[in-house]
């Protein structure tokens, strides 16, 4: 099972994605990546162990970030089918635990609507979908709560966007836990990750979406 893990706060976001990337290893992964929001959004990610390629991760500058070990379901394992997968512009990432039955036909329409896949996953539909609401909504948590009645089967989710200072997540029968710390909150598939910093967490619920700042959690469901 893959792992997911997301931060926003005070300090810088990749070394603490790393190391609770690592704390997820149990799980078993053929490759991990990690994204930021700094100036800009930074991505690294690569095929095989996190022990040998971490130090291009851990140069990425910014203090919302989100990670993932991946196992190859769709796709096999190399850089491009990675997480985070990105939108056609590089602005929009997303990490994704679960699986999205019915991505064949999503990525068929969006293919036709013109978008760009660089990958082979189930995920990637994810972004682009993401990105299509996005350019009109313009707000992040709006986008991905009209995104979600449109996947069918598992999903975990962490999405974040240049020039957004928050970071969406959302559950259907996947795990996600949200860390409460002090002016800095985190997001897993579980615990271990965490609970260096917090033990105060929120389990969400399926078809529960939140909008995580460093500051304040706001949970939703069904609107």
């Amino acid at each position: 099972m893959c792992g997911i893990v997301g931060y926003i706060g005070r300090r810088e976001a990749a070394p603490l994605i790393v190391e609770g990337l690592k704390k997820l290893e149990y799980r078993g992964y053929d490759s991990f990546g990690v994204a930021t929001i700094g100036k800009t959004l930074e991505l690294d990610k690569h095929k095989g162990r996190i022990s040998d390629n971490s130090q291009s991760a851990l140069r990425l500058k910014g203090k919302i970030g989100i990670g993932h070990t991946r196992w190859a379901t769709h796709g096999i394992p190399n850089d491009a089918n990675a997480h985070p997968h990105l939108d056609c512009s590089g602005t929009i990432a997303v990490v994704h635990n679960g699986i999205i039955e019915n991505y064949a036909a999503l990525r068929r329409q969006l293919t036709a609507r013109g978008h760009t896949f660089r990958s082979e996953t189930d995920t990637e539909v994810i972004v682009h979908l993401i990105e299509e609401e996005y350019g009109t909504k313009k707000d992040l948590l709006a986008a991905v709560q009209a995104v979600v009645p449109k996947l069918e089967g598992s999903y975990a989710l962490l999405i974040v966007a240049d020039k957004e200072e928050r970071m969406i997540v959302a559950r259907n029968a996947s795990p996600l836990v949200i860390g409460i710390g002090d002016g800095e909150n985190f997001a897993a598939s579980d615990m271990t990750p965490i609970l260096e910093y917090t033990e105060r967490a929120m389990f969400l619920e399926d078809g529960d979406i939140a909008s995580v700042s460093g500051s304040e959690v706001t949970i939703f469901n069904n609107g």
